[in-house]
């Protein structure tokens, strides 16, 4: 018995010993300001208590939808040359993102066109015939569907990694589920919102697109020479800032389809120009898409290639050799930060689509510094009373309360350390709850073994019987509040996380305290105490 108890107080100071390196690791010291330190550094505070951003971001969809039924387009046309087959043209619908119109198809050839389309597009397209020899193809709903949770999946991802190439720490982004298509970013601590803003809300889809006219001097220019409407195969893009020759925003006509597209991009590093020693960017492509460019500039040699970043012309080149894998884009007002920005947007990847800010709203850090203050305070006095209760009312089986309850405390604030959870302020609240569900645990069990102290049974075996009888209400009460914690941690979001969090892990220590614990202290005290002799309670 005697070594079954030590044993037991053995495993509980080595339970508080690690869960207090938990919460503070190894200081720097020991005076407040160290371990208050090493506390901050083990535990982060989330958004409502740092101070931070809050953002609600809108992904147009639809953008992505349309860039693959162009791409399609393209293809198409390139298929029907191959085989042989001239139609009048193969456009994408200007007024629907994901509709393809194939016209002027030769009367003889109807047949021939049909069975091409449908051979490769058929499983993706529903393809319609229509009058005058033309066709129609309308991408599948499903496709559809599975496009946009791809740009929504890839925008996610895209916007972590800049996040976290920003250094943010203990950032939240994820799909926000209370609109269609939209993101939740909270970024805490975050103090260059705008710095922040332009560098998940950049696309950085770097591009190379064929040249089929231009310079022009302005918009109105170009449409005037092209007869008033742009073909529905081009794009007429200005060129950014500074990018020309002349100083002033020029307009060039570009082939839709680029031939070097934002996931062609394997790497890209800051480089010094040899002559200017100005921030330059060089870019590098994957094997594919440089063995497809070095075949298309060697077949084009002469002709005019423009580099495009976000719909701006960044850079027009002739194309004078073969051009395999690596490419460069300077001058301009690049500085070192925009060069090094510009490297880690082509580096994480371009966004499939892109945002609209729809919600936008900051916590200051005096506002979390008051939330802090509040939430400590109300945990303290909140946990004060109860013990100083719990100590009067049920005398020397208070203290069993009285420190299971602060061995329950330990344990949650070394299970946070450890998994590097998020303290919120809701997370406070589920700390004071997990205080209530420890304490009402105490009081059940200390109620059941007074009732057997009443019925005349012995000290030993009325904590015995008070023990067996309470553990059944107290599993079942911990076990459905935990369930319904783990269903607010995964459907919930930000700070309602953390409460399910702090609740979760509070309810888990507090089996272990409130049970094991407070019956370990009970038998040390029947163990010095002789047969027969009260207990305090």
């Amino acid at each position: 018995m005697r070594k079954n108890l030590t044993n037991k107080v053995i495993l509980i100071i080595a339970v508080l010993l690690v869960f207090v390196f938990g919460i503070i690791g190894v200081p720097k010291g020991l005076s407040g300001a160290a371990l208050k330190d090493a506390l901050l550094q083990r535990i982060s505070l989330g958004l409502d208590l740092r101070g931070g951003t809050h953002l609600i971001l809108q992904v147009m969809v639809d953008e992505a939808v349309g860039i693959t039924r162009d791409s399609d387009a393209s293809h198409i046309q390139t298929d029907l040359q191959q085989a042989g087959i001239t139609v009048g043209s193969v456009a994408p619908d200007t007024s629907r993102t994901d509709v393809i119109n194939i016209s002027g198809v030769p009367a003889d050839h109807t047949s021939d066109v049909r069975s091409t389309i449908d051979s490769k597009y058929g499983t993706e397209y529903d393809i319609a015939s229509g009058a005058n020899n033309t066709f129609t193809l309308t991408m599948k709903p499903s496709v559809v569907d599975a496009l946009k949770k791809s740009a929504m999946d890839q925008s996610i991802q895209v916007i972590t990694q800049r996040v976290n190439e920003l250094g943010t720490s203990e950032p939240v982004i994820q799909e926000y589920n209370l609109g269609s298509n939209q993101i939740l970013v909270e970024l805490p601590g975050v103090d260059d919102l705008s710095r922040v803003k332009e560098v998940i809300q950049s696309t950085a889809r770097l591009e190379i697109h064929a040249v089929d006219g231009g310079p022009y001097s302005s918009e109105q220019d170009a449409l005037q020479q092209l007869g008033g409407t742009v073909p529905v195969d081009e794009l007429l893009l200005p060129t950014k800032p500074g990018a020309s020759s002349s100083g002033s925003i020029e307009w060039y006509e570009l082939k839709r389809v680029a031939e070097v597209g934002g996931t062609d991009i394997r790497s890209a590093r800051v480089s010094q120009n040899p002559n200017t020693n100005a921030p330059e960017v060089d870019f590098y492509l994957t094997t594919a898409a440089g063995d497809h460019f070095a075949d298309y500039t060697g077949a084009n040699k002469g002709k005019s290639l423009a580099v495009t970043m976000d719909n701006k012309v960044q850079e027009v080149a002739v194309i004078h050799d073969q051009i395999r894998d690596q490419g460069n884009i300077g001058g301009g007002n690049m500085t070192n930060e925009t060069a090094n920005d510009l490297a880690m947007l082509l580096n994480t990847g371009s966004l499939p689509a892109s945002l609209h800010y729809l919600q936008e709203s900051t916590v200051g850090p005096s506002l979390g510094a008051d939330s802090i203050h509040q939430g400590v305070m109300a945990s303290i006095v909140g946990m004060l009373a109860v013990m100083i209760f719990m100590l009067i009312y049920y005398r020397g089986a208070g203290i069993n309360a009285d420190l299971a309850l602060f061995l329950n405390l330990v344990i949650l604030l070394g299970f946070m350390g450890y998994t590097h959870s998020v303290l919120t302020l809701p997370g406070i609240a589920g700390v004071i709850l997990t205080i209530g569900m420890g304490v009402d645990s105490n009081v059940l069990i200390f109620e059941r073994i007074r009732e057997e102290i009443r019925a005349g049974k012995s000290p030993s075996a009325s904590v015995e019987q008070g023990f067996g009888h309470a553990w059944t209400t107290i599993l079942d009460t911990h076990v459905t509040t935990i369930v319904s914690a783990i269903i607010l941690f995964i459907f919930g979001t930000g700070p309602v996380r953390g409460f399910a969090v702090t609740l979760s892990f509070g309810l888990f220590a507090n089996l272990f305290t409130a049970v094991f614990v407070s019956r370990t202290i009970f038998d040390a005290n029947l163990n010095r105490k002789g047969r027969g002799e009260a207990i305090s309670i």
